[in-house]
């Protein structure tokens, strides 16, 4: 079979691969039937007992064994997929893709990876110290395990690469911002993308037609403000680490906090980057970052630590009612907000809290619907409500599979 001619059969299949510092997520996707044949992650790499799961069909393999780098990550990968019966020359790839966080001003669509791009991801490494790295790192190796096949990068940032100036600019000196490449970039973008067209798909309306709030609430969490399907803002920043409380991570904060702990408390600049990356969020306040946990923790009430989870409880939906107020104005009319991810999907609780009160603004939720065990696309507004509220599921590895053999088709 002719590679262009299999590039369009209806049974190709992508493997989406998304590398971490300490992990390798990944799965394989049928980008033309949207059913994800296989997922698993390895974890704890570099340590002395890691931990590997792949699920491909009905078939289940978990290894605890050293992985000592992305290199054995990967070929453990591959041994798992023998051992479950589906090796991966069989399977009918056509192409690896790879999610990369940061793809800076020039690296804004999927991406056919070669020596050019990896060297430009790797430079912009200073603006997502924690993510380019390992990703880069994922694609080097896998590049070198699988050379016959195209690998392409999917960026994080592509979906709010054209966010308008007065949105994307930070208020600071131009000349510093231009050289330093300062400014709003945005992140999670595949999952906004993704989810706002789902959400039209949904209600049978033009993705046009529709201004939307999506609200991706996972251990990362931001929003974004959609009209007519082109973002016009959104919660993250220069870096992941601006906007909503997320699990670890802090969310907005006074720039003079960090400038206080280097002078004051004598902290380095990387313990204060480290602290609120990872230190921060729910998970510094309350204890843990697991929603589950924390409404455990509250419910339990044994003090101090329910008042600590209360709190943090208290700080994440506060600053999730304020983006989300603030992008109504944005907006001016707002026809769907949409929860999705993790906490998104499945805590009801902080969905109620999220959007309790906001009748008045035109959004109000059914109790009953909101409460529904069902883990599909569903509306949880209430029938007379002016916005629709949504849960939809979220599928960043169907979306980079998508946008994967969208390039092939073109090259």
């Amino acid at each position: 079979m002719k590679l262009a001619d299999q590039h369009r059969s209806s049974n190709r299949t992508v493997l989406v691969v998304n590398s971490g510092s300490s992990s390798v997520k990944f799965s394989l996707v049928q980008p033309d039937s949207g059913i994800e044949m296989a997922a698993g992650i390895v974890e704890r790499i570099g340590e002395q007992q890691s931990r590997a799961r792949l699920e491909f069909g009905c078939r289940e393999v978990e290894r605890d064994t050293p992985v000592a780098d992305h290199d054995a990550a990967l070929r453990l990968i591959f041994d798992m997929f023998d051992e479950a019966g589906g090796n991966l020359e069989t399977v009918g790839l056509v192409a690896v893709g790879h999610r990369l966080v940061h793809g800076g001003r020039e690296l804004y669509e999927p991406t056919l990876i070669d020596d050019a791009v990896v060297a430009k991801a790797r430079e912009l490494a200073p603006l997502a110290p924690l993510h380019n790295p390992p990703a880069v790192l994922g694609v080097e190796v896998a590049r070198k395990m699988l050379p016959d096949l195209p690998h392409v990068a999917v960026f994080d940032t592509a979906f709010f690469h054209d966010l308008p100036a007065a949105s994307a600019s930070y208020a600071i000196d131009r000349a510093v911002a231009e050289k330093w490449r300062i400014r709003r970039y945005g992140f999670h973008g595949t999952s906004h993308q993704y989810v706002s067209e789902q959400a039209a798909e949904f209600l049978d309306m033009p993705l046009d037609k529709l201004n939307q709030i999506v609200l991706h609430l996972g251990n990362g969490a931001s929003a974004s403000a959609i009209a007519g399907g082109r973002p016009v803002d959104t919660s993250m920043g220069l870096t992941p680490m601006e906007g909503l409380v997320m699990g670890t991570r802090s969310g907005d904060l006074d720039p003079g906090i960090i400038f206080y702990l280097a002078r004051t408390a004598d902290m380095a600049v990387e313990d204060i980057e480290t602290m609120l990356n990872r230190r921060s969020g729910v998970l510094g306040m309350g204890g843990d970052n697991d929603f589950r946990e924390l409404h455990r923790i509250i419910a339990a009430g044994s003090e101090p630590e329910a008042a600590h989870a209360r709190l943090a409880y208290d700080v994440y939906i506060h600053r999730l009612r304020k983006y989300i107020g603030a992008y109504l104005a944005v907006l001016g009319d707002t026809h769907v907000i949409t929860f999705t991810a993790g906490v998104g999907e499945n805590d009801a609780k902080v969905r109620r809290d999220a959007l309790t009160g906001l009748a008045p603004l035109g959004v109000e939720i059914d109790e009953h619907l909101n409460e529904s065990p069902a883990r599909g696309a569903r509306v949880i507004s209430a029938e007379n409500s002016p916005t629709t509220v949504l849960v939809i599921p979220t599928d960043e590895e169907l979306a980079i599979a998508r946008a994967c053999v969208a390039v092939l088709e073109v090259a």
